[in-house]
């Protein structure tokens, strides 16, 4: 028994923070679609990403046939895994570039802000890229446990934790465009890293969340300088 809730909340917490990445992607795509839109895109991404990590995981022997090499190059091997990593990461790349060239042209001219973007448009790209996140959320649940009930438990509690969290994400990185501009940086991170991943460049995850961690307390300090020195303004 000790056993089974050690694995269910061991899950529970990786798959929460494997989330994050995908939380943030999620929070600024939606961010492009009329206000009225924004929260609908995100539940609806959300419940992607959840109905996703089931269905793969009743293909669990699918999925670990993904892991086996189908390209072999003089010593280097590359499975379904690896390709859908690379141009998973490759569209993260590619994403976050365009997105942060957006955010500085309409900080210079904000007449040329770009128009809202199509609903169905946004909710493509979120479940494409909800596969390739689900891929190594599954193949991490798998790693932990082997029984089905366990993941899929583990699994629904942290999309639901992501729901939760979704709403007060977006509102925070909506409310500071530095915050946001910093948000896209970790989308041009999170590419490398699985662009890496995909071509057997094992990068400790523990590097990128202290990378990411760190960057958000050096962003905390500055809004609690700016509002220092806005408040010593103030008559």
């Amino acid at each position: 028994m000790l056993d089974i809730v050690f694995s269910l909340v061991t899950l529970i917490i990786l798959e929460a923070i494997l989330g994050i990445d995908n939380l943030v992607f999620i929070s600024i795509l939606s961010s492009r679609l009329p206000e009225h839109q924004q929260k609908s895109a995100r539940r609806v991404g959300l419940m992607l990403a959840w109905v996703t990590r089931l269905i793969l995981l009743a293909g669990v022997f699918w999925i670990i046939g993904l892991t086996k090499p189908i390209i072999h190059i003089f010593q280097f091997d590359l499975s379904w895994h690896n390709i859908f990593l690379i141009a998973g990461g490759l569209f993260l790349l590619a994403k976050g570039t365009r997105e942060i060239h957006t955010e500085m042209e309409i900080a210079k001219r904000p007449e040329h802000a770009p128009k809202f973007a199509n609903y169905f448009a946004v909710i493509s790209q979120i479940a494409v890229f909800d596969i390739v996140f689900s891929l190594d959320s599954i193949l991490t649940a798998i790693g932990l446990t082997k029984i089905y009930w366990i993941m899929a438990l583990a699994i629904t509690i942290a999309i639901l934790i992501m729901l939760l969290a979704s709403e007060p994400l977006t509102r925070f990185i909506n409310r500071h465009p530095t915050v946001k501009m910093l948000a896209l940086s970790f989308l041009l991170l999170i590419g490398t890293v699985l662009i890496a991943d995909g071509l057997h460049f094992d990068i400790p995850r523990g590097y990128l969340y202290f990378a990411v961690c760190f960057s958000l307390f050096v962003e905390v300090l500055n809004n609690l300088v700016a509002k220092k020195k806005h408040k010593n303004k103030s008559p």
